[in-house]
């Protein structure tokens, strides 16, 4: 458990003097708190957040609706893919809250921390927030935890309840406390960082059975990529238990970064360039219109694409138009001494790993191999096959997956693929190039490649796949198109039925 708690601020209050004052309970609050998870906390003194003139639309919407108090839905969830930028803009309405005095507690989770990759400290971390706020508040939270000393040990819900709920509505039912008045944000960012699915799922059911339905004053926004326990939550068909609760922003979807990341790009490499010793950086011809737009089109909407070119570019030890210059040449064949992109290939492969070992944990996927699925779906999405790509449904049954067969494949992957209904037909389509890229370099990818070549193809299983593929692709429809094979299929469906 953390136990330095005695070292830091919340908010500008010295929790050194408080944990002098305070009895028993409180102390023991203190012990069980993860303050790398607050939103000034020193562990996240380089947090990302929103540059001035970025995001100014979304941060307005999110602003507008916590400080909405009357609005009807409590909880705001925004999805979005990977490197879409949620944690810069919970960082930055942490922080605008933080000034208005409305954010009640902030708690940012993180997969390679475990003291906040967990639900372990959530809610004495939240309650230690909130206490701090209001004097009979900390003590009636103390007092909590002095009756029921193993409340660290219990439930979620029942840390929920015992430590937050039943204390809050004490004080305001004895008139201590004013609801109205009192800081009601509560963010929470990176639920997907919470290990486990079914973890994730616990915490948005406790928030919803704890805060949500005991009507409290709260305004909740979380932020997390779509994966499972906060996509099944919010669903329409078939209805989450979120659905009718939840404000729901898809980042992703509803917000075109484009125009964001290319203003980011230029004041941060003009920035870089007028500190630098180059006299070609501090020339106001660097960096060309021609490059800034090379890196948005790159970027496709991905804010951590052009927030790790820019931390690349501005290393001091070596010239920063090289290094720009190497961003823009580096591929999947070349630039093999430079890894300009290494912090987004590492979250791609943490996603990639963690997808794998999920879909290859559940004994129905008959021992497939999830790499090689993957792969074959990207070289049909991108049509490296005979010039077409073919619609799900119809490269399901070329690869000998079920019908539905894509959801459970990529049912950990939707921060990084999507689907897309085009008529009769749906197609898997990438958010990021650059995740395409990945893909296709051995350098990047590292455990996770998976060689197309066909020269290489009788080392890899892949080959019987994408042998199955040009061999059903040539002879059912490779000349001819859809019409072909669904004329096709009608014929095999009548001759079952004369056989029978």
């Amino acid at each position: 458990m953390f136990s330095n708690a005695q070292n830091f601020k919340i908010d500008n209050v010295n929790v050194h003097s408080l944990e002098d004052s305070q009895k028993g309970g409180w102390k023991m609050l203190l012990k069980n708190i993860a303050s790398n998870a607050l939103h000034d906390s020193s562990a996240r003194f380089d947090a990302p957040k929103c540059d001035e003139g970025t995001r100014v639309e979304v941060t307005k919407e999110l602003m507008g609706w916590i400080e909405d108090r009357e609005a009807p839905q409590r909880l705001l969830c925004m999805t979005g893919a990977a490197g879409a930028g949620k944690s810069a803009l919970q960082q930055t309405i942490a922080g605008k809250c933080s000034k208005s005095n409305t954010l009640g507690s902030a708690f940012f989770f993180s997969a390679g921390d475990p003291t906040r990759n967990n639900l372990t400290h959530i809610v004495p971390t939240i309650a230690c927030q909130l206490g701090l706020h209001n004097p009979a508040l900390r003590d009636a939270i103390g007092k909590a935890v002095e009756d029921n000393p193993l409340i660290f040990k219990k439930t979620l819900g029942i840390q929920m309840d015992t430590l937050i709920v039943a204390p809050f509505q004490r004080l305001c039912a004895s008139g201590g406390l004013d609801s109205s008045t009192f800081p009601h944000a509560i963010l929470i960012d990176g639920l997907d960082e919470c290990a486990g699915e079914d973890n994730q799922d616990e915490l948005l059911s406790t928030i919803k059975h704890c805060l949500l339905d005991n009507d409290l004053p709260f305004r909740i926004f979380i932020a997390s990529r779509p994966e499972w326990a906060i996509r099944s939550a919010l669903d329409n068909d078939p209805e989450g238990y979120l659905y009718q609760l939840a404000y729901h922003i898809k980042l992703s979807d509803m917000y075109d970064a484009t125009g964001d990341i290319r203003r980011y790009l230029w004041t941060r490499l003009r920035g870089i360039g007028s500190r630098s010793r180059d006299l070609r950086a501090r020339s106001h011809l660097w960096p060309t219109n021609e490059e800034i737009e090379k890196l948005v089109a790159a970027a496709s909407g991905q804010f951590i694409y052009a927030a790790t070119v820019v931390k690349y570019v501005s290393e001091r030890r070596s010239s920063s138009v090289d290094r720009l210059k190497a961003v823009i040449d580096w591929g999947p064949e070349g630039g093999q001494q430079t890894q300009p992109l290494e912090l987004l290939d590492i979250l791609y492969r943490n996603i990639l790993s963690n997808a794998k070992e999920l879909y290859e944990a559940v004994d129905t996927n008959r021992g497939r191999d999830f790499l090689l699925l993957v792969r074959a779906y990207q070289m049909n999405t991108e049509c490296r096959i005979g010039g077409i790509g073919n619609p799900i449904s119809y490269f399901n049954e070329i690869i000998g997956l079920e019908q539905e067969g894509h959801q459970d494949l990529c049912s950990d992957l939707h921060s990084l693929v999507f689907f897309r209904e085009d008529l009769e037909f749906t197609w898997m389509l990438f958010y990021h190039r650059s995740f395409s890229e990945f893909l296709d370099s051995e350098f990047r990818a590292q455990h996770l490649f998976v060689s197309e070549r066909r020269d290489d193809l009788h080392e890899h299983e892949l080959a019987d796949i994408v042998k199955s593929y040009f061999d059903k692709w040539k002879e059912i429809y490779g000349k001819y198109g859809f019409k072909v094979y669904e004329k096709k299929k009608e014929e095999e469906e009548e001759e079952e039925e004369e056989g029978e």
